[in-house]
């Protein structure tokens, strides 16, 4: 099941006072980017993140779900009206997260 743009978009108004903001439509779903890092996506309507150690503090009950069937798993992130929650999360991320490997 793809993911709806509407969602995406309310996901990104969620997010619009961090800077370097961006994502990459991927077979149907979305990727998120901060700064050029990759901290997680847009998968059947959900919003996951990489669950790296800052992650893991911000969202210490989160759950733990694939993207999709043989992928590892990531945080499921559904307190999603939390504006300033969800901002400061991808801040953190993007400081503790290597730049996206540049294609060849």
């Amino acid at each position: 099941m793809a993911s709806n743009k509407e969602y995406l978009d309310f996901i990104l108004g969620q997010l619009s006072e961090v800077d370097g903001v961006s994502y990459r439509p991927m077979m149907g779903e979305y990727l998120l980017y901060v700064q050029g890092k990759l901290i997680g996506g847009i998968y059947d309507d959900r919003f996951l993140v990489k669950p790296t150690k800052s992650a893991l503090e911000f969202l210490p009950e989160a759950e733990k779900e694939s993207p999709y069937e043989g992928a590892k798993e990531m945080l499921l992130v559904d307190n999603l009206d939390n504006k300033q929650l969800l901002q400061d999360l991808l801040q953190t991320m993007a400081k503790e997260l290597s730049p996206a490997k540049k294609k060849r």
